[in-house]
């Protein structure tokens, strides 16, 4: 393998993938919330320059084309592996997931079965927003973990009449509990909304390709 900067790139986006999981494994939260969100948010921005690279300075390689969809799928998986798992919105964000993870396995079969004939079939740019509004809301949603570990640790050990009393503003409040509060609920929001928006695209751009795909599966 011949290590160009793009290459170098895409196997840092490879290896990012667990190491997001290795960062709940091994670190104490909300370190390993923060370091989850700085590895996904570090891999995601390689996916674009890898390729931007890659074409600007003519280094597109066999093995770059090969290990930079897998990275990708990789990297998108293992985050909703580890938000399934340790994310305090787990049950809101399990369907969504599943939709995702299903197209991309569905897809991937598809895309093995064709062969050559895969890259023929052209990729939409609403495939495109459907993965951006991924890394955006899978992003958020750890960014989110870590504001709720925040506020456990803000109000641990208050009792149920002064954290009331600190939110309705009849207490002051040194330690911002309100603004974490605040980052905590509308982090998730967003965030639960995003993840649903990118099931919703992971879908339409799944049926696309599969539509596009039958002319090539020999069956009338």
């Amino acid at each position: 393998m011949k290590m160009t900067v793009p290459n170098i790139l895409t196997l840092f986006r490879l290896l990012a993938a667990p190491g997001v999981v290795l960062a709940f494994v091994l670190v104490p939260r909300p370190y390993a919330d923060w370091l989850a969100f700085t590895l996904f948010v570090g891999a995601s921005l390689t996916d674009y320059l890898d390729g931007y690279l890659a074409r600007k300075w003519d280094q597109i390689s066999r093995i770059g084309t090969m290990l930079d969809p897998i990275a990708d799928k990789a990297m998108v998986m293992i985050a909703l592996l580890a938000l399934a798992v340790w994310s305090p919105l787990a049950h809101w964000a399990v369907i969504p997931g599943a939709i995702i993870l299903f197209r991309e396995v569905f897809v991937s079969g598809l895309r093995e079965f064709l062969g050559n004939v895969a890259g023929t079939l052209k990729v939409t740019k609403l495939a495109k927003w459907k993965t951006a509004v991924q890394m955006v809301a899978i992003a958020l949603l750890l960014a989110q973990g870590a504001f709720n570990s925040n506020l456990g640790m803000a109000v641990f050990g208050m009792d149920g009449e002064t954290i009331s009393a600190i939110l309705d503003g009849r207490e002051e409040d040194p330690l911002d509990i309100r603004g974490k509060v605040f980052r905590a609920e509308w982090g998730g929001v967003v965030g639960i909304t995003l993840l649903w928006v990118a099931a919703v695209l992971t879908g339409i751009t799944g049926w696309d390709y599969f539509a596009k795909a039958r002319a090539h599966l020999g069956e009338s």
